[in-house]
């Protein structure tokens, strides 16, 4: 049962006050000793249970013998199951457990490290962790230490051995022979994960890849999230409709956490502010006397390093009631309000982005935001005040990275904890604040930046909007100073927007303000930032404050876990038996000696046939076993996929209607009497592959979903144009599910309106295993283009300068759509794809037709055809210089591996330092 909180005030403690007008103070928790602490300790400790103690410690296993022990005792002791009832399940549970041990081990070690030496530390706050399943990238990243070699990055076991794994047996390989003798395959075994449902798109995948490299680094960091329960939501498509269901990742339980029962906070809303002078400003400490009050709970993930036995921690937060039962209105036959505590509570932390089209989705939202950032900053601040450093040092020793805005609650809440409880003066919190925290903007769209009503915000966090208010008014006095004669600038730049029928606060403003370093996530987004939605900051904060740090993926999962074969491949040309280029990615562009040996492209193209029939073998499998790609002329086939959140500016329509122009065309040549092997040589072989998740309350996406379905439901199933192209949407679109996807691609589909990608990484992923790019000049594709070269992507359509004025030319000076679009349409419009329901697709058609085209899909529409023509050229009659592209684009991706990313946030924003062995 969770501890009873007398006290109302948002504290740390579970005592109450002496005083009923003492403002109780943050105290320590008995973890994480000091180095001098530990010493005393040390010495209370009887010599025999100190003897005793270091003889029993735990150690790592080191050999498959050592694992094989482990896996036996998990299995009979922790899962209490036997040698007669341990199936594939069972087996996952017991070697991630085994696996986890290991890491636990490596993770004490490290926080010991940090403890010890009290470096300056990173802690990344990010509403999602798209981690991925665990185990594979634990076994390829794990160190397993033998008497012949001290880690996997030791001299090779067998010289003069051409073969990786054998120079190199590393703990997969290891592992994998154990399981095996055992009875079972490592295969099956990894393929029972769930992933983790802790995340959506790309925002979550990037804060995941970061912690990675941050371990790998040996950057002393944590990564802070929520523990949901449900994921996002699981999806379903139900005749052709995306339906939302609960995702029980976590019907099993997840062997990969530490729940830290030891390690809560309580956490208020509602209330009111009390100070106990009556002429005491809002600068003043406050009371917040708080109206609701709920536990956060500490759940722990271990982060390993690649080649280092730096373990990380992620830390999620869950969750739970002050009180889970109330007996007396049990007793009383109030049954359904007895647990109503308990639900309200648990709901904070039930899903990912709750539906916010309605008050109490928006409420559940706000409240799902600081009930993180609350958690975080207590256990941060904690962790803090064990160093018994002063306040004005908390900047040297602490570096917040926000990703994104949704975690700009935590900023306000520094402020409140340093003004309030620890009696800071306001303006010195408040410097302290600024120096500690930096913002990472993630989006180049006005109306994508995060707000919230002042009415709900004031109502759930009453001291909180005290603060902003005063944030805000001490920042607008700066402003007026330096430009007193630029009224409309106030209001332009002011955190909260007066405009419309209710104010807003605008946290990407809060965020700017409260931060002393802002960026961007590609060198295109970094500057349309600064010349669009943050110019008005740049004018009065300088360029300074403004910089760029372009995305970036970690190889490890998104090369080795995802592409083995490429990866061996890689190693063997590049002679890197110990896949050191992992690690060091610039390494790849030894590989550019091999682009026109035809005995390597053969290889080459080898690999990725393998990779295309098991992305064959995952759609039949979701296809109830029947196989829609034809198997036969599987080589010769195009696989062209585009798989990310479903959204209006990523395009996924424009897509959708150049499969249909393709599909009218060859019709119409059919028609026409033309052969079906000349159609063949104008309209080659290919499969048009989608993925992703529409935002449940997001209509026009979910409509493109149930256009993507339609129009598969007709080209599949018409056997006049014999197989020549098919459509395939893959539901649950996911981290597993992407490491099968990417690898398989011929070409990729990175085709968002200019101007408003802010980076992308999968067009990264794509490229980083061999897949060349049709894309627009937005986001990270500039630099992309820039490092792999122009001969070896597919850009079309107008630039971003471009699209305001196209935008106000279809509002006002409205142009006859292009022939081709104009007949695809109007195919769509005459419900050939919806027979039963013609006007379903109508709002689709009309965003093009009637309502201003905003995505400028009529503007790009013949340069995106003409360049799917254009690789469809180079892929069917000139494969050798397809796959020379291919190589040379894996050859040069080198500067998109997140490493860089970390060395470059820890020199120019964190100002951090490796902390190594």
């Amino acid at each position: 049962m969770s501890p009873s909180y007398p006290s109302t005030t948002n504290d740390m403690i579970t005592e109450e006050p002496s005083s009923p007008k003492q403002i109780p103070r943050l105290t320590r928790r008995l973890t994480g000793f000091l180095p001098q602490e530990i010493k005393a300790i040390d010495a209370m400790i009887p010599l025999q249970s100190r003897a005793l103690w270091n003889k029993h410690q735990v150690k790592k296993f080191k050999d498959e013998q050592d694992f094989q022990s482990r896996f036996v005792d998990h299995v009979e002791t922790t899962l209490a199951r036997s040698l007669y009832n341990c199936d594939d399940l069972a087996a996952y549970e017991a070697t991630s457990m085994s696996v986890r041990d290991n890491l636990v081990i490596d993770w004490n070690k490290t926080q010991q490290k940090f403890t010890t030496r009290d470096p300056k530390r990173v802690y990344y706050l990010s509403l999602e962790f798209l981690m991925g399943r665990a185990l594979d990238n634990a076994l390829i990243n794990m160190e397993v230490e033998d008497d012949e070699k001290h880690t996997t990055g030791g001299p090779p076991s067998s010289a003069g051995s051409s073969d990786p794994k054998k120079q190199n047996p590393n703990s997969r390989e290891m592992i994998g022979d154990a399981l095996d003798q055992l009875g079972f395959r490592l295969e099956d075994v990894l393929e029972k994960e769930q992933d983790a449902g802790l995340g959506n798109g790309g925002l979550g995948r990037l804060a995941a890849c970061f912690v990675d490299s941050m371990a790998t680094e040996n950057i002393p960091a944590w990564g802070y999230g929520l523990r949901y329960q449900y994921g996002i939501f699981s999806q379903k498509i139900i005749d052709g409709y995306q339906v939302e269901t609960p995702d029980y990742w976590l019907n099993f339980g997840n062997a990969w956490e530490i729940e830290r029962n030891e390690v809560q906070f309580p956490i208020t809303f509602y209330g009111y502010v009390d100070r106990s002078e009556k002429d005491a400003s809002t600068l003043s400490p406050s009371q917040w006397i708080g109206g609701e009050r709920i536990i956060a709970v500490a759940y722990d993930m271990p982060v390993p390093g690649y080649k280092t036995s730096n373990v990380n921690n992620l830390r999620l937060w869950q969750a739970r009631p002050t009180t889970e039962f109330d007996f007396a209105k049990f007793n009383s036959g109030d049954y359904r309000n007895s647990v109503g505590q308990q639900q309200r509570a648990e709901s904070i932390t039930a899903v990912l982005y709750p539906n916010d089209n309605f008050e109490q989705g928006k409420e559940l939202r706000l409240k799902q935001q600081y009930f993180w950032c609350s958690a975080s900053l207590h256990d941060i601040i904690r962790r803090f005040k064990k160093s018994k450093r002063p306040w004005s040092e908390f900047p040297d020793q602490i570096a917040i990275q926000l990703n994104d805005t949704h975690p700009t609650l935590a900023l306000v809440e520094l402020q409140r904890i340093l003004v309030d409880l620890e009696k800071l003066d306001w303006h010195e919190a408040w410097e302290i604040v600024t120096n500690t925290f930096a913002y990472t903007n993630h989006t180049v769209m006005q109306e994508a930046l995060e707000k919230w009503p002042v009415g709900l915000f004031g109502h759930l966090l009453p001291r909180h909007l005290e603060i902003i208010y005063d944030i805000n008014w001490f920042f607008l006095q700066e402003v007026a100073k330096k430009f007193p004669k630029d009224i409309d600038l106030l209001s332009r730049i002011s955190i909260i927007e007066e405009a419309g029928a209710e104010r807003q606060i605008r946290m990407a403003f809060l965020a700017i303000v409260g931060s002393h370093k802002v960026n961007g996530v590609a060198e295109l987004h970094s500057e349309l930032i600064k010349k669009t939605i943050f110019h008005d900051f740049v004018k009065f904060y300088g360029e300074s404050k403004f910089t760029n740090v372009t995305n970036g993926i970690t190889p490890r999962r998104w090369l080795k876990q995802a592409n083995p074969k490429l990866t061996d491949l890689i190693a063997e040309a590049i002679n890197d038996p110990q896949f050191n280029f992992l690690l060091d990615m610039p390494k790849l562009t030894e590989m550019t000696k091999f682009a026109e040996d035809k005995e390597f492209q053969d290889k080459w193209d080898k690999v990725k046939q393998h990779n295309k029939i098991r992305l064959a073998d995952l759609i039949k499998n979701l296809n109830d076993g029947v196989d829609i790609i034809d198997r036969e002329h599987i080589s010769d086939t195009m696989f062209d996929i585009q798989v990310k959140r479903i959204h209006e500016y990523k395009r996924q329509q424009l897509n959708v209607f150049g499969v249909v122009y393709r599909y009218l065309a060859m019709k119409t040549m059919l028609k026409n009497g033309v052969p079906i092997e000349e159609v063949a040589k104008k309209f080659p072989r290919k499969v048009s592959i989608f993925g992703g998740k529409s935002a449940p309350g997001y209509y026009m996406a979910k409509l493109i979903i149930k256009l993507i379905n339609s129009v598969a439901e007709v080209v599949n199933n018409d056997a006049e144009i014999e197989n020549l192209l098919k459509v395939v949407f893959i539901p649950e679109y996911n981290v597993s599910k992407a490491e099968i996807i990417i690898p398989a691609s011929d070409i990729s589909e990175h085709i968002s309106t200019a101007g408003t990608e802010a980076s992308g990484t999968s067009n990264m992923k794509f490229v980083m295993n061999g897949g060349l790019i049709i894309g627009t000049v937005d986001g990270a594709n500039v630099e992309i283009t820039r490092e792999i070269g122009e001969d070896n992507i597919f850009l079309f359509g107008n630039l971003s300068e471009n699209v305001e004025d196209l935008r106000y030319n279809h509002q006002y000076h409205p142009t006859a759509l292009p022939e081709d679009l104009e007949k695809v349409l109007d195919y769509i419009e005459q419900g050939n794809f919806s027979p039963e329901n013609p006007q379903e697709f109508k709002p689709i058609v009309d965003a093009v037709k009637q309502h201003g085209d905003y995505y400028l899909v009529s503007d790009d529409f013949d340069s995106y055809i003409a360049t799917q023509e254009l690789a469809d050229q180079f892929y069917h009659n000139d494969r050798r210089e397809w796959i020379k592209k291919s190589i040379l684009s894996v050859a040069n991706i080198g500067f998109f591996s997140s490493d860089r990313c970390i060395q470059e946030y820890s020199e120019t924003i964190w100002n951090v330092e490796p902390v190594k062995a």
